[in-house]
């Protein structure tokens, strides 16, 4: 990978060029602030002749809606930042890559999720292919392997990971301080508090007006600020506009506007026919820790520390579910017996692996009781169950399952 200055080297650079190679449209798609202007600039060294239009730019922005296929004239590769500001963009780069089908012609960026906008006329079925860049992960920001999702389906319970150093306090930190890569920079707690404040401000004035009209904004605040502290539990619509005095319809609305751009991400419930009794809920989490435990300050108690912590380890596992050569579905997993297992990592052969979070420097045999009990449920379908915790070793807890701590999700190795 690339490394120049102070920039982070980004596992998604290789998936960028490799894509680049073989389709007509690449689009780098994510929340704002994660560095995916930063990370094109970086694919486009590579490329002689490349051109680079960024719409953040009001002059650039005025030419593209004026006259945008003139706009789009170049046969070398065209990055162009924050497409969705100028739909009227999309339908011309249609018209050009169905004429000229030579890969690599357009490198896109976005802050939302853009194929879903109904600003957008159409979509590039067979065209283009998206990358989702996430915050960094502890991975990147480290120099660490990031392997833990290869390794658990290549090794299961013969996997052994290194001792670790941190302790539950130290993860709260790294939690708290979050991905961003500004946040990232900034070592001092209140500078960073004032990174995730003006973050959600221009989330507020920017972001959710680019996608929709909102009618009530303080009450979108206020979502936000519920939202953050029920990070890592159910989505329960019906408890949020009880709590809030909002309409549910609105409610839903003001959520999917928030997932559409990359704020929080519903952890869809998982089931099989061994698990008839599961619940069909989602988890809510923030795509960013550091954000989640910013809107908590001053609130943090024992379920709230368990849902920052729990955010912050099902965000790594997602970030690798990106680049690992696995094929992996992610879930949670609740069942009307009162049992629940936190992540649920599913590949294509139909093998789980299950995962527990907790925020506790010791384990019982006790935190192990979901995990049994889905065990004895799947059989030999369960590869493995982790529970992972804030203490310094792997601990075996009968066969199959044992603990680990959270550091082995960014210090393991792939296979």
């Amino acid at each position: 990978m690339r490394k120049a200055g102070d920039y982070l080297a980004r596992r998604a650079t290789d998936i960028v060029d490799e894509a680049l190679t073989d389709t007509r449209v690449v689009i780098i798609n994510g929340a704002r602030q994660t560095g995916k202007s930063t990370l094109a600039d970086m694919c486009l060294q590579g490329r002689p002749g490349s051109v680079a239009r960024y719409l953040d730019d009001p002059g650039t922005r005025s030419s593209a809606a004026a006259d945008p296929v003139a706009f789009l004239d170049t046969s070398a590769t065209m990055l162009i930042d924050e497409v969705q500001r100028v739909p009227e963009l999309w339908l011309a780069i249609k018209h050009i890559v169905d004429r000229d089908p030579r890969p690599g012609r357009f490198l896109l960026t976005g802050s939302a999720r853009l194929l879903g906008l109904s600003a957008l006329p159409d979509s590039l079925p067979g065209r283009s292919e998206t990358i989702e860049l996430s915050p960094l992960s502890q991975g990147e920001i480290v120099g660490a392997p990031d392997g833990f999702v290869e390794a658990t389906f290549g090794e299961g319970t013969r996997l052994r990971v290194a001792p670790s150093e941190l302790r539950r306090r130290d993860y709260l930190e790294l939690a708290a301080r979050g991905g961003y890569p500004e946040a990232v920079r900034r070592v001092a707690p209140r500078r960073r508090a004032q990174f995730f404040k003006s973050y959600l401000d221009d989330i507020m004035s920017r972001d959710i007006h680019q996608v929709a009209e909102i009618q009530r904004g303080p009450d979108m605040r206020r979502l936000i600020a519920a939202l953050g502290a029920q990070t890592g539990g159910l989505l329960n619509y019906s408890r949020l506009s009880s709590d809030l005095g909002v309409p549910i319809t609105t409610v839903r609305e003001y959520v999917a506007i928030l997932e559409t751009i990359y704020l929080i991400r519903q952890i869809p419930a998982w089931s099989a026919n061994a698990t008839a009794r599961a619940v069909a809920t989602p988890k809510l989490i923030f795509n960013d820790s550091g954000l989640a435990s910013y809107l908590t300050t001053g609130v943090l108690n024992d379920t709230t520390t368990g849902g920052l912590l729990e955010t912050f380890v099902v965000g790594e596992l997602a970030r690798q579910l990106t680049w690992s050569q696995v094929m992996v579905r992610l879930h949670h997993y609740r069942d009307r017996d009162g049992y629940e297992v936190d992540a649920i990592l599913e590949d294509n052969a139909g093998r789980v692996v299950a995962i527990e979070v907790k925020a506790a420097e010791t384990v019982r045999t006790d935190d192990f009781r979901s995990l049994r009990a889905l065990q004895r449920r799947l059989g030999d379908r369960l590869h493995a169950g982790f529970v992972l915790y804030c203490g310094e070793q792997q601990l075996p807890f009968g066969d199959g399952l044992s603990c680990l701590p959270i550091s082995a999700l960014w210090t393991t190795p792939a296979n």
